[in-house]
């Protein structure tokens, strides 16, 4: 376990490189943030000189990365341009989003794999044809469609929460921006839960501990369940990130100022620093998540061994 836990470890090297030099390279590259600074006014080309020549955008553009690398090693993201540093904004935002993505994958395992197993084992009947119309539906209405729908009926005509989120963002007002940025990840886990369920349904080990005479909650739970799990750990363990990065439209909605809104502003104002620097962590973030799952693996099924 240990070895295997080095090789995947050396093994995330070479994609967080990878990852954070295409991010650097398209906000940097693409884009000319000292024009941004400034806004419609044309900077003075001395004074955009050496702002170029401050934050070592005169540089080819290998050595600004190494040189970004370097202050993020030395847990320095930079400064954003209104002089607030990248840090500060992160422990602004951060706490905030992972509040959000806890409810979010809290309510997506619970629900998601609860319905699975209900769908699974009931296969061609009534409520699995019910539920996979209905999971099909919810992938198939955009997330702003879904939120301003359960913002106005939640919030504004029946009066349950509070339309909007206040700055102190706590787990109970974030329920409901937490049901609208799971949904379409619940659907999914519904039906990665139903698919595996009914098809590991049918093994022989399932057979055979049916045929021992244990009692069918037993079966389900400590022998279908554990085994049919695994693509649906696979699938919540990408799903960490994407949910941390994909909640710009639920923070917006809710007015929620998480990463999602920081990285909203960073790309409507080209505040090159707060975008490259909230990405990374994302970046790591996401590589943390799948080894964590790729763990689990071996909890899940006694058969997967690490060497």
């Amino acid at each position: 376990m240990g070895r295997y836990v080095i090789r995947r470890l050396l093994q995330m090297i070479p994609v967080f490189i990878g990852s954070t030099f295409l991010i650097f390279f398209m906000v940097y590259a693409l884009g000319d943030p000292v024009a941004a600074l400034f806004g419609d006014k044309a900077p003075d080309p001395a004074t955009a000189a050496r702002i170029r020549k401050d934050l070592h955008l005169d540089q080819p553009l290998w050595r600004q990365y190494l040189h970004y690398m370097g202050q993020i090693f030395q847990g320095d993201f930079g400064t954003a341009f209104n002089g607030q540093p990248v840090t500060e904004l992160m422990a602004s935002a951060f706490p905030v989003t992972l509040r959000l993505t806890i409810v979010a994958i809290v309510i997506e395992v619970l629900v998601g794999i609860t319905l699975g197993v209900i769908s699974g084992l009931r296969r061609g009947r009534a409520i699995d044809t019910t539920l996979l119309v209905a999971t099909l539906v919810v992938i198939s209405v955009p997330t702003f469609v879904t939120g301003y729908l359960l913002q106005y009926l939640f919030g504004v005509k029946w009066g349950w929460v509070r339309p909007t989120v206040s700055g102190e963002a706590t787990f109970g007002e974030l329920i409901l921006p937490g049901i609208v940025l799971a949904l379409v990840s619940l659907a999914y886990v519904t039906r990665l839960s139903r698919t595996s369920i009914a098809e590991n349904a049918k093994a022989d080990y399932v057979r055979t501990a049916t045929a021992k005479g244990l009692p069918r909650r037993r079966v389900v739970t400590r022998h279908l369940l554990r085994n049919s799990l695994i693509p649906v750990v696979t699938f919540i363990g990408t799903d960490i990130g994407a949910l941390m990065g994909g909640a710009i439209v639920t923070e917006r909605i809710f007015n929620i100022h998480g990463v999602g809104y920081q990285l909203y502003q960073g790309i409507l104002r080209n505040n090159a620093p707060t975008v490259v620097g909230f990405v990374t962590i994302l970046v790591i973030v996401f590589l943390l998540a799948n080894l964590l799952i790729d763990l689990l693996y071996a909890v899940l099924d006694p058969r997967i061994r690490y060497v």
